[in-house]
């Protein structure tokens, strides 16, 4: 959706309450005027004027504020027709129902399993009950302006539990899915604990272009821009070993699920960021080699297919969500996945 549609939209559904509460603030003022009046006339009943008045105060204020309430109820109920197309999708899915899981797709959608497979929408309704999976026991719902993400657990169509992300936008009032990614993490901390503090007291120099300076990708609005350049100070501030700098760009919330490796929470990787300070270590990021990005409002979706120059590990699936805070873009989640 536009920016500026957005923003049509937000001043609409704010501008309501505001001109009931400037009615409200109206009334009162005739009120206080009536009753000054009155008070002027029949001085002996002032004090029982000043009563009323307050009284009237109490009276309009019961019936002002609770005006505020339903929007939080509302912004925490879109968590259900989120989680609730979600399911249907999965029942679609298990059931063959290509009619049924085609309305529920973006044009947009790409489904990634855990193997680094990607098939876009067409290819997925094509082999829609052979990829389907198990119900979620654990699914979680996090929005994110017109964004959503539901994550968990579930057993993929190899009956091997996987880490799941399934990302949602909201397109013209309907939840629809933009991305279902797998990913086969593990719960051992070995791999996690080699790659953190691997010592190099040689480090070899390292001239990051790509994502550092460059990216495979035309910005197609300033969000966009933004995005990306955020992206960017981000992958520096790894090669440069800022743990400082990298965690102003990343929500307190953000976790990242990689292909065999535990999932690693903000406070580990600024941990493993010093670390690597310490151990003077060298530190490569993955080149961009396809990027995709869409925003809504205040939600953004960034797929990615990288590659490591040096060859440390295979090609990987980047999917990561961004969400924009107080006019910062900042990374709330990213899933890695291996590709075989």
């Amino acid at each position: 959706m536009p920016e500026n549609a957005l923003c049509r939209a937000a001043v609409g559904e704010i501008g309501l309450p505001g001109a009931e509460f400037v009615k409200v603030g109206m009334a009162g003022a005739t009120h206080r005027g009536k009753s000054a009046a009155i008070a002027a006339k029949l001085r002996p009943a002032m004090p029982w004027g000043w009563l009323g008045a307050l009284v009237a105060s109490v009276f309009v204020a019961a019936f002002a504020f609770p005006r505020a309430q339903p929007q939080a109820q509302t912004i925490a109920g879109d968590e259900a027709p989120v989680l609730a197309a979600d399911t249907a999708l999965g029942e679609a899915m298990r059931a063959g129902d290509k009619t049924a899981a085609r309305r529920l797709l973006a044009l947009q959608f790409s489904f990634i399993d855990a193997d680094g497979k990607s098939r876009a929408r067409r290819d997925f309704l094509s082999e829609l009950k052979s990829v389907a999976t198990s119900p979620a026991g654990d699914a979680k719902v996090r929005l994110y302006g017109l964004l959503a993400m539901v994550s968990g657990h579930r057993n993929s169509a190899h009956d091997a539990e996987v880490f799941f992300l399934d990302i949602w936008a909201k397109q013209k009032g309907t939840w629809r899915a933009l991305l279902i990614q797998e990913v086969m993490t593990t719960t051992s901390d070995a791999v996690a604990a080699v790659t953190a503090t691997a010592p190099a007291t040689e480090p070899q120099q390292y001239e990051c272009r790509n994502p550092c300076q460059t990216v495979p990708y035309r910005v197609r609005s300033p969000a966009e821009q933004d995005i990306i350049l955020t992206f960017q100070a981000m992958e520096k501030a790894i090669i440069a070993h800022d743990a400082a700098e990298w965690g102003k760009h990343v929500a307190d919330e953000f976790v990242r699920y990689g292909t065999a490796q535990v999932p690693v929470t903000k406070s580990d990787r600024i941990a493993v960021i010093e670390r690597q300070k310490e151990a003077n270590a060298a530190v490569t990021v993955g080149e961009v080699e396809t990027m995709r990005l869409a925003v809504y409002g205040d939600g953004a979706a960034m797929t990615a297919l990288q590659a490591m120059p040096d060859n440390s590990r295979p090609p990987y699936r980047a999917a990561r969500i961004w969400v924009r805070r107080n006019g910062q873009w900042q990374m709330a989640v990213s899933v890695h996945t291996d590709v075989k």
